[in-house]
Formats: C-alpha cells, structure tokens, sequence
C-alpha cells in the first residue's frame, strides 16, 4: 500500500524557508470521509512459478537430482526468450523424511527430500498456458499460478484517484447542505494506494494436464485509491 499525505492552505499564504509544517485551521465545523474507488483494466503481467520434488537415500544424492531437474527447468525456460532478469529462484528445500511405525510406534527414517522452486515474471499473458505445459513437460513437478497484475498502473491509478475525490467532495457538499451550510472548504488530503498487482491464485497440478494447451482467462484487475479528505463547512 502507498501512501500519500498533502496538507493545503491559501496560494497567498507565503511562508519562510525554515517553516516545514503548515496548519490549517477551520472556523466552522468539518466533515471527515474515506472514499474508495476501483479502476479496473487488462492485465498485462503474468507471474507463474515452477518446482521440482526429488527424493533419496541420502542428503547429497537427493540435492544432485534435484539440482539436475531444475536446470532443466531452468533451460527451458530460458529457451523460451524469457529474460534473465524476469526468472527468480524462491525457495531451496531439504529435509529428513520419516514414516511412523504403528507397532514400534516409532518415526523411521526413510531418506531426505529436496525442493527447488523459481518464479517467471511474464510480459506476454497469451503465452501463459503454453508456458505452464512447458514447464511440466521439461520434468516441473507442480506448477502455481498464474497471478496477474499490471506493470504500469499509473493511468487507472489517476482515474481512481480523481473519481474518488470528487464522489468525497460531493458527499462532503451534501453534508455541508443539509446543515445548513453554503459549501465546503478542503482542509487535508490523505491518500492510499492498493495497486493492481497479483492476485490470489488457485495451483495447479502437472498430473491435470493434457495434450491441449492448458486454458488461461486473464480477465481484469482493479487498482483501488483510498481518499482521506477533511472538508471545512462553509457559508
């Protein structure tokens, strides 16, 4: 969440350099309002991410086989132009595995467990579907995601942000009215930002997959502005 805080006086007002906080005070009484409004648009970044599980007698082996199945991972991905910077290892795991013996009632050591995990940043969300089938075919063990966003929010972020202030400075005006008030001055601004980026996602697995490519919808994502105002009732 980013946040953004203005403080407003009169344009006339001329204040010294060494003056950093400027108070406004009201004369009447004021109306306080938090507004929120969505701006939803086309998503235009895919995040996706990819595994690989492997198991062996001792620690050593299962890290070796596990290092060998994420390179070739890693190569496709690669291969399939995806740029260096847009391909992030997330998670490097290793661990004794046990089983419970119901008569010893004991845990029994049967070998260690290794997992790596990367995740592919993207810029074209019409190859998702294809890249998760690739993914598995190149030895993925499960896949998660895709979780879209959008890389540059700035223009809904404006449209939020300006529908929000006028529906507060709207509501503020009818406040303002029926107490028998003439308008509203604006006395503070506070803003907060929840941008479009990723969104909740349900994992998929490899043993779903099939010979048709793997349908992905990236429907829309909203980026939401938060608008904190004080208004000054006026006459």
């Amino acid at each position: 969440m980013i946040r953004t805080v203005l403080s407003l006086a009169a344009a006339s007002l001329a204040m010294p350099a060494a003056a950093a906080e400027v108070q406004v005070t009201s004369q009447g009484p004021v109306v306080e309002l938090a507004v929120t409004e969505t701006v939803k648009a086309k998503p235009d970044i895919a995040d996706v991410s990819a595994g690989v599980t492997t198991q062996a007698a001792t620690a050593v082996e299962a890290m070796r086989a596990n290092a060998a199945a994420m390179d070739r991972v890693v190569q496709r991905i690669r291969a399939l132009g995806i740029a260096p910077a847009d391909i992030q290892t997330t998670g490097i795991n290793l661990g004794a595995q046990y089983d419970y013996d119901q008569q010893t009632q004991r845990q029994v050591f049967r070998g260690y467990q290794a997992s790596n995990r990367v995740s592919v940043t993207l810029r074209d969300v019409k190859r998702t579907g294809p890249v998760l089938d690739a993914l598995v075919a190149a030895g993925a063990t499960d896949i998660g995601g895709p979780s879209f966003s959008i890389d540059d929010d700035t223009a809904p972020r404006a449209q939020a942000r300006q529908a929000a202030f006028r529906k507060a400075q709207a509501q503020a005006t009818e406040y303002a009215r029926w107490a028998g008030y003439n308008g509203v001055r604006l006395l503070s601004i506070d803003e907060a930002v929840n941008p479009g980026r990723p969104m909740p996602y349900a994992e998929a697995r490899a043993a779903s997959m099939d010979a048709k490519s793997t349908p992905v919808e990236p429907g829309l994502v909203g980026t939401s502005v938060t608008v904190s105002v004080t208004f000054e009732m006026t006459r």
